[in-house]
Protein backbone atom coordinates (compact mmCIF):
# COMPACT_ATOMS: atom_id res chain seq x y z
CA UNK A 1 0.00 0.00 0.00
CA UNK A 2 1.39 3.25 -0.82
CA UNK A 3 1.78 5.71 2.39
CA UNK A 4 -0.63 8.16 2.27
CA UNK A 5 0.05 12.24 2.76
CA UNK A 6 -1.35 15.23 2.82
CA UNK A 7 -5.10 15.02 2.73
CA UNK A 8 -4.96 18.22 0.03
CA UNK A 9 -6.21 21.56 -0.52
CA UNK A 10 -9.76 20.13 -1.25
CA UNK A 11 -9.94 18.63 2.22
CA UNK A 12 -8.72 21.51 4.01
CA UNK A 13 -11.04 24.17 2.00
CA UNK A 14 -14.27 22.36 3.30
CA UNK A 15 -16.00 24.53 5.65
CA UNK A 16 -15.24 24.43 9.52
CA UNK A 17 -16.42 22.48 11.83
CA UNK A 18 -16.65 22.59 15.51
CA UNK A 19 -13.37 21.23 17.17
CA UNK A 20 -16.18 20.51 20.18
CA UNK A 21 -13.63 23.06 22.60
CA UNK A 22 -15.68 25.58 24.40
CA UNK A 23 -13.12 27.88 24.48
CA UNK A 24 -12.08 28.09 20.74
CA UNK A 25 -14.21 30.82 19.22
CA UNK A 26 -14.09 30.93 15.59
CA UNK A 27 -14.10 34.51 15.55
CA UNK A 28 -13.13 37.68 17.78
CA UNK A 29 -15.52 38.89 19.73
CA UNK A 30 -16.94 35.81 20.39
CA UNK A 31 -18.17 35.22 23.81
CA UNK A 32 -15.85 33.29 26.06
CA UNK A 33 -16.33 30.78 29.06
CA UNK A 34 -15.04 31.85 31.83
CA UNK A 35 -13.98 30.28 35.09
CA UNK A 36 -16.63 29.44 37.54
CA UNK A 37 -19.68 28.10 37.06
CA UNK A 38 -21.11 24.84 35.54
CA UNK A 39 -19.20 23.06 33.14
CA UNK A 40 -20.84 23.71 29.60
CA UNK A 41 -21.42 20.99 26.97
CA UNK A 42 -17.97 21.63 24.57
CA UNK A 43 -19.80 22.26 21.51
CA UNK A 44 -23.24 23.37 22.38
CA UNK A 45 -23.19 25.54 25.61
CA UNK A 46 -25.78 22.93 27.67
CA UNK A 47 -24.12 20.42 30.11
CA UNK A 48 -22.37 17.39 29.31
CA UNK A 49 -24.88 14.62 29.35
CA UNK A 50 -28.05 17.05 28.71
CA UNK A 51 -29.43 17.44 25.53
CA UNK A 52 -28.68 20.57 23.99
CA UNK A 53 -28.52 23.11 20.73
CA UNK A 54 -25.79 24.13 18.89
CA UNK A 55 -25.18 28.06 19.27
CA UNK A 56 -24.06 28.54 16.01
CA UNK A 57 -27.34 26.34 14.57
CA UNK A 58 -26.90 24.56 11.52
CA UNK A 59 -25.12 25.39 8.49
CA UNK A 60 -26.94 25.19 5.01
CA UNK A 61 -24.60 22.64 4.20
CA UNK A 62 -26.32 20.17 6.43
CA UNK A 63 -22.63 19.28 8.18
CA UNK A 64 -21.68 21.69 10.43
CA UNK A 65 -21.96 25.44 11.80
CA UNK A 66 -20.27 28.30 9.82
CA UNK A 67 -18.77 31.07 12.02
CA UNK A 68 -20.94 34.21 12.81
CA UNK A 69 -20.19 37.12 10.66
CA UNK A 70 -17.74 39.70 12.52
CA UNK A 71 -17.96 43.49 12.21
CA UNK A 72 -15.16 45.46 11.58
CA UNK A 73 -14.78 47.04 14.73
CA UNK A 74 -14.16 43.88 16.98
CA UNK A 75 -11.99 42.62 14.71
CA UNK A 76 -9.49 45.84 15.35
CA UNK A 77 -10.41 45.39 18.82
CA UNK A 78 -9.32 41.62 19.10
CA UNK A 79 -6.09 42.78 17.86
CA UNK A 80 -5.58 45.73 20.50
CA UNK A 81 -3.21 44.95 23.61
CA UNK A 82 -1.45 41.60 22.07
CA UNK A 83 2.16 41.18 22.67
CA UNK A 84 2.37 39.84 18.93
CA UNK A 85 0.27 40.89 16.16
CA UNK A 86 -3.34 38.99 15.94
CA UNK A 87 -6.24 39.40 14.04
CA UNK A 88 -9.57 38.47 14.67
CA UNK A 89 -10.51 36.38 11.49
CA UNK A 90 -13.69 34.56 11.02
CA UNK A 91 -13.47 30.69 10.64
CA UNK A 92 -9.54 31.25 12.76
CA UNK A 93 -9.50 30.85 16.65
CA UNK A 94 -8.83 34.10 18.27
CA UNK A 95 -5.08 34.94 19.71
CA UNK A 96 -3.94 33.51 22.78
CA UNK A 97 -6.32 30.61 22.72
CA UNK A 98 -7.38 29.84 26.30
CA UNK A 99 -7.98 26.93 28.47
CA UNK A 100 -6.64 22.95 27.59
CA UNK A 101 -8.42 20.85 25.94
CA UNK A 102 -6.88 17.77 27.48
CA UNK A 103 -7.79 19.33 31.04
CA UNK A 104 -11.23 19.84 29.54
CA UNK A 105 -11.82 16.60 28.28
CA UNK A 106 -10.66 14.92 31.54
CA UNK A 107 -12.95 17.20 33.39
CA UNK A 108 -15.85 15.50 31.11
CA UNK A 109 -15.17 11.99 33.77
CA UNK A 110 -16.80 13.75 36.52
CA UNK A 111 -20.03 13.97 34.77
CA UNK A 112 -20.42 11.21 32.16
CA UNK A 113 -18.06 8.33 33.78
CA UNK A 114 -16.54 5.81 31.48
CA UNK A 115 -18.93 3.12 32.75
CA UNK A 116 -21.65 4.88 31.87
CA UNK A 117 -20.96 3.87 28.27
CA UNK A 118 -21.67 0.13 28.93
CA UNK A 119 -25.39 1.57 29.52
CA UNK A 120 -27.88 0.18 26.75
CA UNK A 121 -31.49 1.30 28.19
CA UNK A 122 -35.05 -0.07 26.92
CA UNK A 123 -37.67 2.65 25.66
CA UNK A 124 -41.20 1.57 25.66
CA UNK A 125 -41.63 3.89 22.60
CA UNK A 126 -38.94 2.02 20.28
CA UNK A 127 -39.81 0.82 16.83
CA UNK A 128 -40.22 -3.01 16.11
CA UNK A 129 -37.43 -3.73 14.16
CA UNK A 130 -39.87 -4.95 11.29
CA UNK A 131 -41.79 -1.77 11.56
CA UNK A 132 -38.25 -0.09 11.28
CA UNK A 133 -37.19 -1.61 7.99
CA UNK A 134 -40.53 -0.79 6.43
CA UNK A 135 -39.94 2.98 7.65
CA UNK A 136 -36.59 3.11 6.34
CA UNK A 137 -38.00 1.38 2.86
CA UNK A 138 -40.29 4.51 2.28
CA UNK A 139 -39.18 6.49 -0.78
CA UNK A 140 -37.13 3.33 -2.45
CA UNK A 141 -37.83 1.97 -5.57
CA UNK A 142 -40.38 -0.83 -4.13
CA UNK A 143 -39.75 -3.66 -7.04
CA UNK A 144 -36.21 -3.46 -4.98
CA UNK A 145 -37.07 -3.45 -1.17
CA UNK A 146 -37.57 -7.31 -1.11
CA UNK A 147 -34.16 -7.44 -2.43
CA UNK A 148 -33.57 -4.91 0.19
CA UNK A 149 -35.34 -7.64 2.93
CA UNK A 150 -33.48 -10.44 1.88
CA UNK A 151 -30.33 -9.15 1.93
CA UNK A 152 -30.68 -7.66 6.29
CA UNK A 153 -32.19 -11.18 7.06
CA UNK A 154 -29.53 -13.03 5.91
CA UNK A 155 -27.46 -12.51 9.05
CA UNK A 156 -27.43 -10.26 12.34
CA UNK A 157 -24.71 -8.56 11.17
CA UNK A 158 -26.44 -7.86 7.72
CA UNK A 159 -29.02 -6.75 9.82
CA UNK A 160 -27.06 -4.43 11.93
CA UNK A 161 -25.28 -2.88 8.04
CA UNK A 162 -29.07 -2.22 6.67
CA UNK A 163 -30.36 -0.56 10.36
CA UNK A 164 -28.37 2.75 10.78
CA UNK A 165 -31.55 4.34 11.71
CA UNK A 166 -32.84 2.15 14.40
CA UNK A 167 -29.32 1.92 15.98
CA UNK A 168 -29.24 5.66 15.63
CA UNK A 169 -32.61 6.04 17.77
CA UNK A 170 -30.73 3.68 20.45
CA UNK A 171 -27.76 5.87 20.51
CA UNK A 172 -29.85 8.78 20.99
CA UNK A 173 -31.37 7.56 24.69
CA UNK A 174 -27.29 6.50 25.89
CA UNK A 175 -24.74 8.71 27.35
CA UNK A 176 -22.65 11.34 25.69
CA UNK A 177 -20.09 13.73 26.34
CA UNK A 178 -21.54 16.36 24.17
CA UNK A 179 -18.15 16.41 22.31
CA UNK A 180 -19.06 16.50 18.61
CA UNK A 181 -17.47 15.01 15.35
CA UNK A 182 -18.02 14.81 11.24
CA UNK A 183 -18.91 11.20 12.19
CA UNK A 184 -19.45 8.22 9.78
CA UNK A 185 -23.09 7.55 11.13
CA UNK A 186 -22.57 3.68 9.56
CA UNK A 187 -19.25 3.25 11.02
CA UNK A 188 -19.59 -0.58 11.63
CA UNK A 189 -16.87 -3.28 10.26
CA UNK A 190 -17.17 -3.69 6.49
CA UNK A 191 -17.33 -0.15 5.83
CA UNK A 192 -13.72 0.07 5.87
CA UNK A 193 -11.58 -1.29 2.83
CA UNK A 194 -9.38 -0.28 0.07
CA UNK A 195 -9.63 2.09 -2.82
CA UNK A 196 -7.32 4.01 -5.16
CA UNK A 197 -5.96 7.56 -4.46
CA UNK A 198 -4.78 9.94 -7.17
CA UNK A 199 -0.92 8.54 -7.99
CA UNK A 200 -2.06 4.98 -8.39
CA UNK A 201 -1.69 3.94 -5.11
CA UNK A 202 -4.40 2.12 -2.49
CA UNK A 203 -5.74 4.07 0.59
CA UNK A 204 -7.18 1.98 3.39
CA UNK A 205 -9.83 3.83 5.33
CA UNK A 206 -13.51 4.42 5.87
CA UNK A 207 -15.40 4.43 2.54
CA UNK A 208 -18.89 4.75 2.91
CA UNK A 209 -20.60 7.90 4.16
CA UNK A 210 -24.64 8.04 3.13
CA UNK A 211 -25.23 8.81 6.88
CA UNK A 212 -22.48 11.38 7.80
CA UNK A 213 -23.35 13.84 10.20
CA UNK A 214 -21.67 16.35 12.48
CA UNK A 215 -22.83 14.56 15.55
CA UNK A 216 -21.42 12.51 18.96
CA UNK A 217 -18.19 10.73 18.20
CA UNK A 218 -19.01 7.84 20.55
CA UNK A 219 -22.26 6.86 18.32
CA UNK A 220 -19.73 5.59 15.34
CA UNK A 221 -17.21 3.83 17.86
CA UNK A 222 -20.01 2.01 19.59
CA UNK A 223 -21.54 1.20 16.21
CA UNK A 224 -17.83 -0.19 15.40
CA UNK A 225 -17.46 -2.18 18.40
CA UNK A 226 -20.70 -4.16 18.52
CA UNK A 227 -20.56 -5.06 14.51
CA UNK A 228 -17.24 -6.61 15.20
CA UNK A 229 -19.44 -9.13 18.36
CA UNK A 230 -21.89 -9.65 15.26
CA UNK A 231 -18.98 -10.45 12.74
CA UNK A 232 -16.95 -12.69 15.14
CA UNK A 233 -20.06 -14.42 16.02
CA UNK A 234 -21.19 -14.91 12.18
CA UNK A 235 -17.48 -15.95 11.93
CA UNK A 236 -18.20 -19.21 14.30
CA UNK A 237 -15.54 -17.15 17.29
CA UNK A 238 -16.50 -17.54 20.71
CA UNK A 239 -18.12 -14.99 22.88
CA UNK A 240 -14.59 -14.20 24.27
CA UNK A 241 -13.06 -13.54 21.35
CA UNK A 242 -15.58 -11.32 19.96
CA UNK A 243 -16.08 -9.48 23.12
CA UNK A 244 -12.03 -8.79 22.67
CA UNK A 245 -12.21 -7.98 19.33
CA UNK A 246 -14.62 -5.09 20.60
CA UNK A 247 -12.75 -3.92 23.46
CA UNK A 248 -9.55 -3.82 21.41
CA UNK A 249 -11.34 -1.92 18.72
CA UNK A 250 -11.72 0.84 21.64
CA UNK A 251 -8.54 0.47 22.97
CA UNK A 252 -6.77 1.42 19.43
CA UNK A 253 -9.27 4.19 19.14
CA UNK A 254 -7.74 5.52 22.67
CA UNK A 255 -4.44 5.37 22.19
CA UNK A 256 -4.43 6.71 18.20
CA UNK A 257 -6.12 9.64 19.60
CA UNK A 258 -3.50 10.22 22.23
CA UNK A 259 -0.91 9.46 19.87
CA UNK A 260 -2.60 12.14 17.52
CA UNK A 261 -3.07 14.26 20.50
CA UNK A 262 1.38 14.92 20.96
CA UNK A 263 1.64 15.63 17.58
CA UNK A 264 1.62 18.85 16.07
CA UNK A 265 -1.58 20.43 14.32
CA UNK A 266 -0.62 19.86 10.57
CA UNK A 267 0.94 16.43 11.48
CA UNK A 268 -1.74 15.33 13.06
CA UNK A 269 -3.97 16.63 10.24
CA UNK A 270 -1.43 14.94 7.68
CA UNK A 271 -2.32 11.82 9.84
CA UNK A 272 -0.25 8.42 9.98
CA UNK A 273 0.50 6.60 6.61
CA UNK A 274 -1.64 3.25 6.26
CA UNK A 275 1.59 1.11 7.18
CA UNK A 276 2.17 3.24 10.57
CA UNK A 277 -1.18 3.24 11.50
CA UNK A 278 -1.19 -0.94 10.75
CA UNK A 279 1.57 -1.15 12.87
CA UNK A 280 0.83 1.22 15.57
CA UNK A 281 -2.64 -0.84 15.92
CA UNK A 282 -0.73 -3.90 16.13
CA UNK A 283 -2.64 -5.73 13.70
CA UNK A 284 0.30 -7.64 12.19
CA UNK A 285 -1.64 -10.94 11.72
CA UNK A 286 -4.00 -8.80 9.34
CA UNK A 287 -0.67 -8.07 6.44
CA UNK A 288 -1.27 -11.73 4.74
CA UNK A 289 -4.52 -11.12 4.30
CA UNK A 290 -4.58 -7.08 3.46
CA UNK A 291 -2.04 -7.87 0.65
CA UNK A 292 -4.17 -10.77 -0.89
CA UNK A 293 -6.75 -7.93 -0.40
CA UNK A 294 -4.93 -5.14 -1.89
CA UNK A 295 -3.91 -7.62 -5.09
CA UNK A 296 -7.92 -8.29 -5.92
CA UNK A 297 -8.09 -4.33 -5.24
CA UNK A 298 -5.78 -3.54 -8.03
CA UNK A 299 -7.69 -5.39 -10.51
CA UNK A 300 -10.78 -3.72 -10.11
CA UNK A 301 -11.00 -0.65 -11.89
CA UNK A 302 -13.26 0.81 -14.68
CA UNK A 303 -11.95 -0.77 -16.90
CA UNK A 304 -12.60 -4.40 -16.11
CA UNK A 305 -15.91 -3.22 -15.04
CA UNK A 306 -16.64 -2.16 -18.66
CA UNK A 307 -14.85 -5.22 -20.27
CA UNK A 308 -17.21 -7.78 -18.18
CA UNK A 309 -20.60 -5.39 -18.37
CA UNK A 310 -20.55 -4.04 -21.84
CA UNK A 311 -20.92 -4.96 -25.20
CA UNK A 312 -19.82 -3.05 -28.80
CA UNK A 313 -22.16 -1.45 -30.72
CA UNK A 314 -22.91 -0.92 -34.53
CA UNK A 315 -20.88 2.34 -35.30
CA UNK A 316 -18.09 1.82 -32.47
CA UNK A 317 -18.49 2.63 -28.85
CA UNK A 318 -20.10 0.15 -26.26
CA UNK A 319 -23.15 -0.17 -24.41
CA UNK A 320 -24.41 -2.05 -20.70
CA UNK A 321 -25.42 -5.37 -21.52
CA UNK A 322 -28.48 -6.03 -19.42
CA UNK A 323 -28.33 -8.43 -16.11
CA UNK A 324 -31.11 -7.88 -13.75
CA UNK A 325 -32.37 -7.25 -11.65
CA UNK A 326 -28.61 -5.92 -10.41
CA UNK A 327 -27.81 -4.17 -13.50
CA UNK A 328 -29.79 -2.91 -16.15
CA UNK A 329 -30.62 -0.71 -18.90
CA UNK A 330 -32.81 2.12 -18.85
CA UNK A 331 -35.30 3.87 -20.89
CA UNK A 332 -33.93 6.82 -22.94
CA UNK A 333 -35.41 9.77 -21.52
CA UNK A 334 -33.79 8.67 -18.01
CA UNK A 335 -30.64 7.68 -19.08
CA UNK A 336 -30.91 11.21 -21.00
CA UNK A 337 -31.71 12.98 -17.57
CA UNK A 338 -28.15 11.06 -15.77
CA UNK A 339 -26.48 12.04 -18.68
CA UNK A 340 -27.74 15.51 -18.31
CA UNK A 341 -27.25 16.01 -14.70
CA UNK A 342 -23.45 15.40 -15.14
CA UNK A 343 -23.13 19.22 -16.52
CA UNK A 344 -23.62 20.27 -12.85
CA UNK A 345 -21.65 17.71 -11.70
CA UNK A 346 -18.47 19.32 -13.16
CA UNK A 347 -19.87 22.53 -11.59
CA UNK A 348 -18.32 20.29 -8.16
CA UNK A 349 -15.11 19.32 -9.13
CA UNK A 350 -11.76 21.21 -8.83
CA UNK A 351 -11.17 23.12 -11.84
CA UNK A 352 -7.91 20.99 -12.14
CA UNK A 353 -10.16 18.00 -12.87
CA UNK A 354 -12.21 19.07 -15.66
CA UNK A 355 -9.24 18.92 -18.35
CA UNK A 356 -9.53 14.97 -17.17
CA UNK A 357 -12.85 14.28 -17.90
CA UNK A 358 -12.87 16.83 -21.00
CA UNK A 359 -11.15 13.61 -22.83
CA UNK A 360 -13.99 11.33 -22.43
CA UNK A 361 -17.64 11.20 -23.71
CA UNK A 362 -20.53 9.95 -21.97
CA UNK A 363 -21.90 6.77 -24.02
CA UNK A 364 -24.40 4.86 -21.74
CA UNK A 365 -26.22 4.76 -18.78
CA UNK A 366 -27.59 1.71 -16.71
CA UNK A 367 -29.42 1.19 -13.29
CA UNK A 368 -26.93 -0.88 -10.58
CA UNK A 369 -28.28 -2.46 -7.48
CA UNK A 370 -25.50 -1.29 -4.67
CA UNK A 371 -24.80 -2.47 -1.02
CA UNK A 372 -27.38 -3.70 1.36
CA UNK A 373 -28.79 -0.18 3.26
CA UNK A 374 -28.59 1.39 -0.09
CA UNK A 375 -31.04 -1.25 -1.73
CA UNK A 376 -33.83 0.49 -3.44
CA UNK A 377 -31.95 3.82 -3.79
CA UNK A 378 -31.72 5.17 -7.87
CA UNK A 379 -28.10 4.31 -8.31
CA UNK A 380 -26.78 4.38 -12.23
CA UNK A 381 -23.80 3.98 -13.50
CA UNK A 382 -22.27 6.05 -16.57
CA UNK A 383 -19.80 4.49 -19.23
CA UNK A 384 -17.63 7.10 -20.59
CA UNK A 385 -14.76 6.03 -23.46
CA UNK A 386 -11.35 8.21 -24.30
CA UNK A 387 -10.32 8.81 -28.45
CA UNK A 388 -8.88 4.75 -28.03
CA UNK A 389 -12.08 3.10 -26.19
CA UNK A 390 -10.58 2.75 -22.91
CA UNK A 391 -13.34 3.10 -20.13
CA UNK A 392 -13.80 5.25 -17.26
CA UNK A 393 -17.23 4.46 -14.91
CA UNK A 394 -18.91 7.17 -12.80
CA UNK A 395 -21.44 5.95 -10.08
CA UNK A 396 -24.42 8.74 -9.63
CA UNK A 397 -25.95 7.57 -6.82
CA UNK A 398 -29.22 8.92 -5.20
CA UNK A 399 -28.12 10.31 -1.88
CA UNK A 400 -31.21 10.49 0.90
CA UNK A 401 -31.56 12.22 4.02
CA UNK A 402 -29.27 10.94 6.93
CA UNK A 403 -30.85 7.89 8.66
CA UNK A 404 -29.34 9.69 11.78
CA UNK A 405 -30.97 12.93 11.20
CA UNK A 406 -34.33 12.37 13.20
CA UNK A 407 -32.38 11.26 16.51
CA UNK A 408 -29.95 14.48 16.58
CA UNK A 409 -32.82 16.14 18.41
CA UNK A 410 -32.92 13.93 20.83
CA UNK A 411 -29.00 13.54 21.41
CA UNK A 412 -29.02 17.52 21.86
CA UNK A 413 -28.03 18.99 18.12
CA UNK A 414 -30.33 20.87 16.24
CA UNK A 415 -31.40 18.89 12.86
CA UNK A 416 -29.21 20.58 10.46
CA UNK A 417 -30.82 22.39 7.19
CA UNK A 418 -29.51 20.37 4.51
CA UNK A 419 -29.01 22.12 1.26
CA UNK A 420 -28.29 19.24 -0.94
CA UNK A 421 -27.96 15.86 0.46
CA UNK A 422 -25.22 15.07 -2.31
CA UNK A 423 -23.00 17.95 -0.86
CA UNK A 424 -23.38 16.66 2.99
CA UNK A 425 -22.52 12.98 1.61
CA UNK A 426 -19.30 14.80 -0.20
CA UNK A 427 -18.14 17.17 2.38
CA UNK A 428 -18.37 14.88 4.97
CA UNK A 429 -16.39 12.00 3.36
CA UNK A 430 -13.38 14.67 2.44
CA UNK A 431 -13.66 15.53 6.06
CA UNK A 432 -13.22 12.23 6.93
CA UNK A 433 -10.90 10.49 4.38
CA UNK A 434 -7.28 11.22 4.65
CA UNK A 435 -7.51 11.53 0.81
CA UNK A 436 -10.89 11.08 -1.07
CA UNK A 437 -11.81 10.48 -4.62
CA UNK A 438 -10.74 13.11 -7.00
CA UNK A 439 -13.62 12.59 -8.77
CA UNK A 440 -16.24 13.23 -5.97
CA UNK A 441 -18.60 15.12 -7.01
CA UNK A 442 -22.78 15.91 -6.57
CA UNK A 443 -25.71 16.59 -8.41
CA UNK A 444 -29.39 16.38 -8.90
CA UNK A 445 -31.31 13.97 -11.43
CA UNK A 446 -34.86 15.23 -12.02
CA UNK A 447 -34.91 16.81 -8.86
CA UNK A 448 -33.28 14.60 -6.53
CA UNK A 449 -29.98 14.73 -5.57
CA UNK A 450 -27.28 12.41 -5.72
CA UNK A 451 -23.06 12.12 -5.54
CA UNK A 452 -21.08 11.50 -8.37
CA UNK A 453 -18.06 9.19 -7.59
CA UNK A 454 -15.66 6.96 -9.71
CA UNK A 455 -16.72 3.02 -9.70
CA UNK A 456 -14.80 0.26 -8.80
CA UNK A 457 -11.93 2.62 -8.22
CA UNK A 458 -9.25 -0.29 -7.14
CA UNK A 459 -11.70 -0.99 -4.36
CA UNK A 460 -11.17 -3.93 -2.34
CA UNK A 461 -12.49 -5.11 1.21
CA UNK A 462 -11.89 -7.46 4.17
CA UNK A 463 -15.08 -9.57 5.02
CA UNK A 464 -14.39 -9.03 8.68
CA UNK A 465 -16.96 -12.29 9.24
CA UNK A 466 -15.05 -14.41 7.33
CA UNK A 467 -12.20 -13.25 9.40
CA UNK A 468 -10.04 -16.21 11.74
CA UNK A 469 -10.63 -15.89 15.32
CA UNK A 470 -7.23 -14.75 15.59
CA UNK A 471 -7.52 -12.10 13.67
CA UNK A 472 -10.21 -10.66 14.88
CA UNK A 473 -8.39 -8.52 17.48
CA UNK A 474 -6.20 -7.25 14.72
CA UNK A 475 -9.29 -6.33 12.59
CA UNK A 476 -10.39 -4.39 15.48
CA UNK A 477 -7.46 -2.61 16.48
CA UNK A 478 -6.87 -1.53 12.81
CA UNK A 479 -10.43 -0.50 12.22
CA UNK A 480 -10.55 1.45 15.61
CA UNK A 481 -7.44 3.37 14.57
CA UNK A 482 -8.49 4.16 11.48
CA UNK A 483 -11.89 5.75 13.06
CA UNK A 484 -9.85 7.74 15.53
CA UNK A 485 -7.50 9.41 12.83
CA UNK A 486 -11.16 10.14 10.78
CA UNK A 487 -12.76 11.57 13.82
CA UNK A 488 -9.48 14.01 14.61
CA UNK A 489 -10.28 16.01 11.39
CA UNK A 490 -12.93 17.51 12.53
CA UNK A 491 -12.53 17.45 16.50
CA UNK A 492 -9.18 18.46 18.59
CA UNK A 493 -7.78 15.07 19.82
CA UNK A 494 -6.27 16.54 23.13
CA UNK A 495 -10.10 17.26 23.90
CA UNK A 496 -11.32 13.38 22.86
CA UNK A 497 -7.78 12.05 24.18
CA UNK A 498 -8.39 13.56 27.57
CA UNK A 499 -11.70 12.23 28.29
CA UNK A 500 -10.85 8.91 26.56
CA UNK A 501 -8.11 8.67 29.11
CA UNK A 502 -4.83 6.09 29.20
CA UNK A 503 -6.59 3.34 31.43
CA UNK A 504 -8.65 0.83 29.92
CA UNK A 505 -12.27 2.00 31.62
CA UNK A 506 -13.59 2.98 28.32
CA UNK A 507 -12.35 0.06 26.47
CA UNK A 508 -14.62 -2.20 29.35
CA UNK A 509 -17.51 0.27 28.94
CA UNK A 510 -18.31 0.13 25.15
CA UNK A 511 -17.48 -3.75 24.92
CA UNK A 512 -19.68 -4.37 27.32
CA UNK A 513 -22.20 -1.88 25.39
CA UNK A 514 -21.49 -3.93 22.08
CA UNK A 515 -22.50 -7.45 23.56
CA UNK A 516 -25.60 -6.19 24.77
CA UNK A 517 -26.49 -4.03 21.86
CA UNK A 518 -25.39 -7.26 19.43
CA UNK A 519 -27.72 -9.11 21.94
CA UNK A 520 -30.53 -6.72 20.84
CA UNK A 521 -29.95 -7.05 17.21
CA UNK A 522 -29.92 -10.91 16.72
CA UNK A 523 -33.59 -10.66 18.73
CA UNK A 524 -34.14 -7.86 15.96
CA UNK A 525 -33.03 -9.73 13.24
CA UNK A 526 -35.26 -12.86 14.07
CA UNK A 527 -38.19 -11.03 14.60
CA UNK A 528 -37.56 -9.93 10.55
CA UNK A 529 -36.80 -13.38 9.58
CA UNK A 530 -40.19 -14.12 11.52
CA UNK A 531 -41.74 -11.45 9.65
CA UNK A 532 -40.42 -12.82 6.28
CA UNK A 533 -41.47 -16.38 7.38
CA UNK A 534 -45.15 -15.73 7.92
CA UNK A 535 -45.44 -12.95 4.79
CA UNK A 536 -45.77 -9.62 7.04
CA UNK A 537 -42.79 -8.38 5.02
CA UNK A 538 -41.39 -9.02 1.09
CA UNK A 539 -38.33 -10.82 0.67
CA UNK A 540 -36.22 -11.60 -2.25
CA UNK A 541 -33.04 -13.49 -0.47
CA UNK A 542 -29.90 -14.73 -2.50
CA UNK A 543 -29.59 -11.71 -4.96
Amino acid sequence: MAEVGSAGAEQQAVEAVPDGRSEVVRAAGSDRQEGGGRAEHPVSGAEPGKRAVHPDGPSSTGTAPLPRVVSLAERRSAAEGFGSRGFGIPGFAAWPVQGSPKAEGKALRGRVPHAAHAELTSDADRPDAVSAVEESNRGRLSDLTPIRVGRMAATPFAFLRGSAGLMGYDLARTSMTGISAQICGDAHAANFGLYGDARGGLVIDLNDFDETVVGPWEWDLKRLATSLVLAGREAGADEDTCRAAAYDTVGAYRRTMRLLAKLPVLNAWNAIADEELVSHADAHDLLGTLERVSEKARANTSGRFAARSTEAVEGGGRRFVDAPPVLRRVPDAEAAAVAASLEHYLTTLSEDRLPLLARYAVHDVAFRVVGTGSVGTRSYVVLLLDHRGEALVLQVKEARASALLPHLATAGHRIPEVAHEGRRVVLGQKRMQVVSDNLLGWTSVDGLPFQVRQFRNRKGSVDPAALAADQMDDYGRMTGALLARAHSHSVDPRLVSGYCGKKEALDEAIASFAVAYADRTEADHAALVEAVRTGRIASEPGV
